[in-house]
């Protein structure tokens, strides 16, 4: 099947560079959509196999990257306007029927969503809104500015925003390794203050500025597309991955969408890719899910309701995510201090200096000594395998002496053999009178894992995660504008703490497709 590449005109007439590809024959055809800043071309493969199950299907630089002029403000820009006029051009095309799913992951997820939504009194009997597709499937979606910039909890996501930045910002097209490149000339790079004027570091090892660096941390607005999607009655797939940093935004849009809503979490990360090594029963033809669903939900076969499945890690069983949503009955609680729960090692008092902050890129944890910079808590062997799937929390009791306080609470198994595996992750901030005990509730994300009989679980309560996120000063300044460091004495009490994990108290397993596609 070739593939053309013609110009869509945006509504002030900038051209568009659209490549499309159509199934052979002359009958009418449902269109896909991807527009991405990624580049059009690396969705070649996808659009052939689209048509080869009879859809036309089209990939778009997005205005300002690649092969589409103008200019580029990510999350700020033309999204919304040249996503509806590109539909808009598909159904007056001879070869179109009308219907139109728009798709894409991660900012093209985005795209998509903004596409579908925010479109003022919208006739939901009308057969084909102008401008809006008829079917939405997000994958990974990173759903805007301030919800990729900074965890629901407040710490800001200094890694991720610094290497996409660095990759993608202020440029026409896209070069992955720059912020790689970068740090291995400055490895110090990241601990640049202020971190708003991190990109006058950055521009040295780049050879070029990202001027839009600094604003990325001006909006604070979260949920804006969750909340929208309550209005919509289009069907949604929303695709994310137990190891992807925006599940929590993937299942909080799943939950929230007015529409028929399907939401299918696998063992992957923000690629949607599982280790090669993994046994065949554990991996899931995505394309050609993507496919039957697309058929189901413009033919108005799906249930009018919201339900999918979730993988537990590699094991090749999916759960029934009504029954991993809580309040599902399945929650097991570990208290911290117990013998059945989790053991103190050590650090109940512990010192959080952001000058040597407990790192995100090493689980090694230290094996002791008088000067703690975490509190450390271990569990005893699972005496049998474990099903985990839905909601993690932590609850802590905790003081800190500074006025603001980051609480980074981390999970991980070890295997029989003390093979460590990142299992959870999460992290607040939380501001108050210094020295004054509080209840912190730290959600850990999304969990779809299987931990087998001998594993225990090793958790890590810590006041920085760097360099995934940036160091919380404890001074009460902004951590984006302060430029000066205090340490912050921490205590964790034991006895009004725990783990809460969602367990699967009656294994009721499910098949991924039939369980989307119904």
């Amino acid at each position: 099947m070739n593939i053309r590449t013609v110009s869509v005109p945006a509504p002030d007439g900038t051209p568009l560079a659209t490549d499309v590809c159509l199934p052979d024959g002359s009958r009418l055809r449902r269109a896909v959509l991807i527009r991405t800043p990624y580049g059009r071309e690396a969705h070649r493969a996808e659009l052939r196999g689209w048509a080869a199950h009879g859809f036309a299907a089209l990939a778009q630089d997005v205005r300002g990257r690649h092969g589409s002029p103008g200019e580029w403000h990510p999350y700020r820009g033309h999204e919304r306007a040249d996503g509806a006029a590109t539909v808009a051009w598909i159904r007056a095309q001879a070869w179109s029927n009308g219907e139109v799913v728009a798709a894409g992951a991660s900012y093209a997820a985005y795209c998509a969503l903004v596409t579908a939504l925010d479109v003022p009194d919208a006739d939901p009997g009308a057969a084909h809104v102008e401008g809006v597709p008829d079917a939405v499937i997000a994958a990974v979606p990173a759903l805007g500015l301030a919800d990729t910039a900074r965890e629901p909890g407040g710490p800001e996501r200094l890694w991720a925003r610094a290497g996409w930045w660095a990759a993608h910002g202020d440029r026409h097209d896209s070069d992955p390794d720059a912020l790689e490149r970068a740090l291995a000339d400055d490895p110090r790079l990241l601990e640049h203050l202020p971190v708003a004027r991190l990109a006058e570091r950055l521009a040295t090892g780049l050879g070029r500025e990202l001027p839009s660096w600094p604003g990325l941390w001006d909006d604070r607005e979260r949920g804006r597309l969750v909340s929208l999607g309550a209005t919509a009655r289009l069907p949604l797939l929303a695709v994310g991955g137990t190891r992807d940093p925006f599940a929590e935004d993937t299942v909080a849009l799943w939950r929230g969408w007015g529409g028929p809503a399907r939401l299918l979490l696998g063992p992957w990360g923000h690629r949607l890719t599982a280790d090669r090594s993994l046994p065949p029963r554990a991996r899931l033809n995505l394309g050609a899910l993507y496919v039957r669903w697309a058929r189901a939900a413009l033919a108005g076969r799906l249930e009018p309701t919201r339900h999918g499945a979730i993988a537990l890690g590699d094991s090749g069983r999916w759960h029934d995510t009504h029954r991993a949503a809580p309040p599902s009955g399945g929650e097991r609680r570990w208290p911290f201090g117990s013998s059945t729960g989790l053991r103190l090692l050590h650090g109940a008092e512990f010192r959080a200096d952001p000058e040597r902050p407990v790192r995100s890129d090493s689980l090694a944890v230290p094996a002791g000594g008088d000067h703690a910079d975490r509190c450390l808590l271990l569990s005893p062997p699972l005496p049998r395998p474990l099903d985990l799937a839905g909601a993690a929390v932590a609850r802590i009791n905790a003081t800190a002496d500074t006025p603001s306080a980051d609480w980074a609470v981390r999970l991980t198994a070890l295997d029989p053999s003390g093979r460590a595996d990142p299992l959870a992750l999460g992290i607040v901030r939380r501001t108050g009178p210094p020295g004054e005990p509080a209840d912190i509730t730290v959600p850990l994300g999304i969990l779809g894992r299987r931990l087998p009989a001998g594993t225990r679980l090793r958790a890590e309560i810590a006041g920085h995660h760097f360099p995934a996120h940036a160091r919380n000063p404890h001074t009460g300044d902004d951590p984006v504008a302060a430029t000066r460091l205090v340490p912050s004495r921490r205590t964790v009490n034991p006895r009004g703490s725990a783990l809460d994990l969602p367990v699967v108290a009656r294994r009721r397993y499910v098949e991924p497709v039939p369980e989307i596609c119904r």
